[in-house]
């Protein structure tokens, strides 16, 4: 009795499986190899060149670039924030002291402790001696005395003072070395291969050092992951205990563009300088380390920036939970299921060039089986420029789970799978 209606079963799957595998295979590999050319999209304007560039060369994808100018620094570099392209660099990657620079970190721990409720603004932190006798810069708190978070950041980052950094990183860390071990921690996790932190204000030590491409990455994470907070850098000014208080960033009120970051100076770190910029939409991250002077840091920040923004443009390819294929998937509820790419994916490339750009979406194995799930990487998204080169990349990913289908779609796909083959 089984034999006879086991046969009639396969027989039936097996005549449904001829008629309609070949198109769905056909589907399948066409949606996967799908490509799409981009659309030039809006982009800031051009503000005026730097003042006599040297003569122009010719950049790989065939536009005409000038030489960055002479800048006056050990190390730098300029780097896109929504592509992470680096435009221009110089020692980047060599390691430098970072002086104040390293407050950038600090104040990357205690927004990190306020975004996770274990500080408040409010919090009323007391003065240690330990604080009060800070060297170099200073806000002035007095030993004893209770003042609130909102003021002591204020002061880290407007004043750069040194005693109510250290105040942040006891009552944060405990002591300021506990809060040293979460700095290096934290600068793991973000990728800063280069940097180690002993202090949480930046004066000299032996074994405290970071980069230009490091503080770049720092500078972006602070801006993306605490917007809340990163207006705080903008601040020019500041008035507590009758004491007026003026940003050392200059650029601050020379650039209307500028809204960030930070300062740093010792006598042998040299002067340095972290700055962001946003004009029309495409915000630019410079870093200048080892400078000879409080004006060469902002001419070289000020060159870095007007460079990037008269050659460079940013645009945006695709939109986080934008669909770009929608493979056919086997043993699955639903037949077919959408895949994109989980964030915005961004271009910097030379200004005149985005009709030569072109994106590639492909899946990593077919067939895709399910089940799956949302945001498992599936695939790749890809963005290449006229010469072939892979400028951005992003993985795609199913934005709902797929799940698994009834036993009979199972058994016919399971069928469908052995001439896939």
């Amino acid at each position: 009795m089984l034999r006879p209606l086991f046969g009639l079963l396969f027989a039936a799957a097996f005549a449904l499986v001829t008629s309609s595998a070949p198109a769905s295979t056909h589907h399948t590999k066409a949606t996967a190899r799908k490509h799409v050319a981009a659309k030039p999209a809006k982009t800031a304007a051009a503000p005026a060149a730097p003042a006599a560039p040297p003569p122009p060369t010719r950049a790989p994808d065939g536009s005409l670039i000038p030489q960055l100018p002479p800048i006056d620094a050990r190390s730098y570099l300029l780097m896109d924030f929504s592509s992470g392209r680096i435009i221009v660099a110089s020692q980047a990657d060599e390691r430098s002291e970072p002086a104040s620079l390293t407050k950038l970190m600090t104040a990357y721990v205690v927004f990190s402790a306020l975004q996770e409720n274990r500080l408040k603004l409010t919090d009323m932190v007391t003065i240690s001696e330990h604080a009060w006798r800070a060297e170099g810069s200073r806000t002035f708190v007095q030993v004893g005395t209770q003042i609130p978070v909102d003021i002591l950041i204020k002061g880290m980052i407007v004043q750069s003072g040194n005693d109510a950094t250290i105040a942040l990183a006891e009552r944060v860390g405990g002591t300021e070395a506990a809060f040293a071990q979460m700095m290096n921690e934290y600068a793991r996790r973000l990728g800063m291969k280069g940097s180690n932190f002993e202090n949480a204000d930046g004066l000299p030590s032996p074994n405290h050092y970071s980069t230009a491409h490091d503080i770049a990455v720092l500078s972006a994470a602070l801006i993306r992951q605490f917007p809340q907070y990163y207006s705080l850098f903008s601040l020019r000014e500041f008035l507590w205990n009758n004491i007026h208080q003026e940003n050392r960033n200059g650029l601050l009120g020379k650039d209307p563009s500028v809204d960030g970051l930070k300062t740093g100076h010792t006598e042998s770190a040299g002067y340095c300088l972290a700055t962001s910029a946003n004009r029309n939409g495409m915000r630019l991250i410079s870093v200048v380390m080892g400078s000879p002077s409080i004006k060469a840091r902002e001419d070289a920040s000020a060159a870095l920036l007007n460079y990037g923004y008269t050659y460079f443009e940013t645009i945006k390819i695709k939109a986080a939970g934008d669909t770009v294929l929608k493979p056919r998937v086997y043993k699955s509820a639903s037949e077919f299921a959408a895949v994109g790419v989980p964030f915005d994916v961004y271009a910097t490339i030379s200004r005149g060039q985005s009709a030569s750009l072109k994106t590639a979406a492909t899946l990593a194995k077919e067939p895709l089986i399910a089940p799956l799930a949302a945001n498992q990487p599936v695939g790749e998204f890809t963005v290449t420029d006229s010469t072939g080169t892979v400028i951005a990349r992003a993985p795609l990913v199913p934005f709902q789970d797929v799940v698994l289908g009834g036993w009979w779609t199972r058994l016919i796909d399971t069928i469908r799978l052995w001439f896939h083959r």
